[in-house]
């Protein structure tokens, strides 16, 4: 009686005291009844099913603390170390990171030019800083190159250009390409490592005709492209690792839904307070308008 009026809306304390029994010993016999226990297994495995959906649905990339902003952000009240608990007890493990190999060569003639980022991630507005690295995909028929030009205030992939070898005209593609997007305005950062792909003449009077000032890291320090050097991670951990693409065309297809649908639009970025870059773009331009 005291538990159906409960949920009424009664106090507990007030019913307790009517019905002359303890209140410890209301709560203790609650938690312990059969149809308690029924109810807290039906809500598990519900939240269960609801978390193997999102794992799914992310094809495995996320781990408990981004499956848990996703719950919540579909209205589910959680805390994140439960969530961590199911996925344990279900055997729900998120992919693992590989090693993989270096793509740069600095032993060239090229000038170098002064790291003027200095390990300062942190931007006023959108298209002031852009970061660029190559990163590589294995396929069984060889290797698969990729460069990347990111907007360091969104993390947003602006630009890239995929390969089967890693020259000049690749990194200029993905330059470009983020050029033709985005139309920034004279005086924007460009940052990269040291690679003769981005020491090259082309490339840099490709940065000199839009205006953009080149920086580079120091030599051997992969911190100073921080950003950078995570997104190649993770596209290795949530794409590359565990998939054999057969052909260069079936990496190519996959890469392309990566980054354009998933990586920019959907994927939860700690740095951006769990959301995706288009979305932290949308809501701080919306801000200053």
């Amino acid at each position: 009686m005291i538990r159906e009026h409960a949920e009424a809306g009664h106090s507990v304390e007030k019913m307790c005291a009517i019905y002359q029994v303890s209140r410890s010993g209301y709560y203790k016999w609650e938690s312990g009844s059969e149809s308690n226990r029924a109810m807290r297994a039906r809500k598990r495995s519900e939240l269960l099913e609801k978390i193997r959906a999102i794992f799914d649905e992310y094809r495995g990339r996320y781990g408990s603390a981004r499956i848990h902003r996703v719950l919540v952000k579909r209205g589910v009240r959680v805390s994140r170390k439960r969530v961590a608990a199911l996925m344990k007890s279900a055997g729900l493990v998120a992919r693992h990171r590989r090693k993989y190999k270096a793509t740069m060569d600095s032993s060239y003639g090229y000038e170098v030019a002064p790291n003027l980022l200095c390990g300062d991630f942190s931007v006023g507005y959108r298209d002031m800083t852009w970061l660029s690295d190559i990163t590589y995909i294995p396929m069984e028929e060889g290797w698969l190159y990729l460069a990347a030009t990111m907007d360091l205030y969104s993390r947003k992939i602006v630009g890239w250009s995929m390969d089967r070898t890693m020259t000049k005209g690749l990194v200029c593609d993905a330059l470009e390409m983020g050029i033709k997007r985005r139309n920034p305005g004279r005086g924007l950062l460009h940052h990269s490592d040291r690679g003769v792909q981005y020491a090259s003449g082309a490339f840099r009077e490709m940065l000199r005709k839009h205006g953009m000032v080149c920086s580079m890291s120091r030599k051997g320090n992969c911190w100073d492209n921080a950003p950078m050097e995570s997104f190649s991670r993770t596209l290795k951990t949530e794409l590359v690792n565990g998939t054999r693409f057969a052909s260069r065309n079936e990496a190519k297809r996959a890469i392309y839904e990566y980054i354009e649908i998933f990586y920019n639009r959907y994927r939860l970025h700690s740095s951006l307070g769990y959301m995706p870059p288009e979305e932290f773009e949308y809501r701080t331009l919306s801000l200053v308008a």
